[in-house]
């Protein structure tokens, strides 16, 4: 069989046309040199050099065997570069996925640019999932990391994903631009707790559910819900409608919406966690990479 060895001691005496320069030009001494040309000789069947005392010239065969050598020793070093810079996650895939209020946080758009100009040649998929999606799909490796809102759940994926806080990011209060609270400074959660809320079904934004239940329950009242949207923008429509109140993260300020105002609240519970997660015991370089840009303590996580 063929190997590399053979073919660069070939190419280095087809390029001197002589034993003596060659095996200087490798390091080694002349007789292994001969030794491994003869062998190759025997392997293809042919004679590839036309040698005497005087003088070394590459055979007809010889001459079409070079130029293929070339091109199988370039190939070789390609894929020997081509290995290295994938260890060192300057290529390869990368699935980010996160939810849509995310979107308006600087850590997506920060992030996603900062990798992107480290690693120009990894290509980078985005994917827009809720929370909970996101942990399922990490679950079963369809996506590599994800900026997530909540913790897992459940047992079985907290034992399979890593989780690590980023930010604490406020609630704020969206309010129609004519309610009587939408000129304050903050507000309390008391301040409103009598009044309709809109939000996202509980399924895909527990968070702020759990948040906002808690606030209820420290004022005695209960919670009410009028009416459910998938999509934050969708409840900023709702608040404008006059269909009822939301408690949204901060950076969702970036959508000016007509008739929609923003008050922060004071509670002290009234945050809510940026995080990012991944599979345990990952080890991609592209992935590792990109925690890097996150945490500074990457390299040492599991």
């Amino acid at each position: 069989m063929l190997d590399l060895r053979q073919l660069r001691y070939f190419v280095a005496v087809a390029d001197t046309l002589s034993f003596t320069r060659a095996a200087q030009q490798l390091h080694i001494s002349q007789p292994p040199l001969s030794q491994q040309i003869r062998a190759l000789e025997k392997l293809l069947g042919v004679r590839l050099f036309d040698r005497n005392r005087r003088r070394v010239a590459l055979s007809e065969a010889g001459r079409a065997f070079l130029v293929e050598a070339r091109k199988t020793l370039q190939q070789a070093e390609t894929a020997r570069r081509t290995a290295e810079r994938a260890a060192a996650g300057q290529i390869g895939r990368l699935r980010l996925a996160y939810p849509g209020s995310v979107a308006f946080h600087p850590t997506l758009p920060e992030s996603v640019l900062r990798f992107t100009r480290a690693y120009p040649e990894v290509q980078l998929e985005l994917h827009e999932m809720f929370t909970v999606q996101q942990f399922a799909a990490l679950l079963e490796e369809t996506i590599d990391v994800g900026f997530v809102r909540a913790p897992p759940r459940d047992a079985p994926t907290r034992r399979r994903v890593r989780f690590e806080v980023l930010d604490q990011e406020p609630l704020l209060l969206a309010v129609p631009a004519k309610h009587r609270l939408a000129n304050r400074n903050r507000v309390r959660f008391r301040d409103v707790a009598d009044e309709a809320f809109v939000a996202q079904p509980r399924r895909y934004s527990s968070t702020v559910h759990d948040t906002l239940a808690r606030l209820a329950g420290k004022t005695g009242s209960q919670l009410r819900i009028r009416q459910e949207a998938l999509q934050l923008s969708s409840l900023l429509s709702l608040v404008a409608a006059g269909i009822g109140l939301a408690v949204v993260p901060a950076s969702l300020q970036a959508v000016r919406l007509p008739g929609v105002a923003f008050v922060p609240l004071a509670d002290a519970e009234a945050t809510m966690p940026i995080a990012v997660a991944w599979r345990k015991g990952d080890a991609a370089p592209v992935l590792q990479r990109f925690l890097e840009g996150l945490l500074p303590q990457a390299a040492s996580l599991p």
